[in-house]
């Protein structure tokens, strides 16, 4: 009876495990839809697998000693004052050794291929996208199309998207995990992001960092389209939306913050909007030079711009 109860919690606890495994399959980091996100995927394998070589092997012995030199086996040499062997010395210090170098050398080579700032190689015209991090939304501008969305975020698959990223207040961080890298999001600064989606679909994008209240509800939807023709529509569709920003005071109110903001599109944006909001903190708004005038003042955030964005 009591071996009976043993096997059924050990059957169910291994059932559980299983369930977890197989969970894990299903993982965003290792179910990539882009080139980025696919060598993050090969490099967290590779990792892995060198790791295991001194995992299982450590595993292994364990099960093996415990077993050979059991108490009731009287068979095997009693040796309380053995302290060393050379052999056991090398096999313990040289095999890692020589796996942390050849994790270093992947991280450094990786490191730099995956380089985040770094422009994806391709023929095709890239997509840029500015992003905002709100209380507790994220702001997409499209300076070219001269639209802008908050909460979601369109591409055209095989096309270059060009993040550059920045926040109006408390540094955040941008993370579409099935694209690839995270990259933070700091006011005043701009930080880039290059990310190109392989497979047309809906994929989930979150803050991954800490960002007080609402941080749980920042996510947004960043959706691959099919083509560049099926993003020309998407535009189209958002141009005729009858939300527009006018001018920074108008941005300012759709800055306060709010949980769980709904998906909403504008049809028209400042061409300086994010240039202002970058250098919003170069003295404030209301300072003297701002009051010299709108042009005056989107001349000076332009030259303030480029060198926030060679900081960051």
């Amino acid at each position: 009876m009591e071996a009976s109860r043993y096997k059924n919690i050990l059957s169910r606890v291994g059932l559980f495990t299983a369930i977890l495994l197989l969970s894990g399959c299903k993982s965003a980091l290792l179910d990539p839809k882009g080139v980025v996100g696919v060598q993050e995927k090969e490099l967290i394998i590779t990792a892995l697998l060198l790791m295991l070589i001194v995992v299982i092997p450590v595993i292994l012995m364990t099960i093996y000693f415990a077993y050979k030199y059991r108490s009731d086996n009287t068979q095997e040499e009693y040796a309380p004052e053995w302290a060393h062997s050379t052999k056991i010395e090398v096999v313990v210090w040289t095999i890692p050794i020589i796996i942390i170098a050849i994790l270093g050398v992947i991280t450094w080579r990786s490191t730099h291929e995956l380089e985040p700032s770094k422009p994806l190689v391709s023929d095709v015209k890239p997509v840029e996208i500015q992003v905002v991090s709100l209380d507790w939304k994220w702001l997409f501008i499209y300076p070219e199309q001269n639209i802008a969305t908050v909460n979601y975020v369109a591409f055209p698959k095989d096309v270059p998207v060009n993040f550059k990223i920045t926040s109006d207040n408390i540094m955040n961080s941008f993370f579409i995990p099935r694209l690839g890298s995270q990259i933070y999001a700091m006011p005043g600064m701009v930080t880039r992001l290059h990310l190109i989606a392989n497979h047309e679909g809906e994929y989930k994008g979150i803050a991954a960092s800490y960002s007080g209240e609402g941080f749980s509800h920042m996510k947004f939807k960043a959706v691959a389209l099919s083509d560049r023709d099926s993003f020309n529509q998407w535009v189209e569709q958002v141009k005729a939306e009858p939300q527009v920003i006018r001018d920074f005071s108008d941005y300012r109110t759709l800055a306060k913050p709010s949980i769980d903001a709904p998906v909403t599109y504008f049809s028209e944006v400042p061409h300086t909007l994010f240039s202002d909001i970058v250098t919003q903190f170069e003295g404030g708004m209301h300072s003297p030079m701002s009051e010299e005038g709108h042009m005056a003042h989107g001349e000076m955030h332009h030259g303030q711009m480029h060198m926030a964005e060679h900081e960051g």
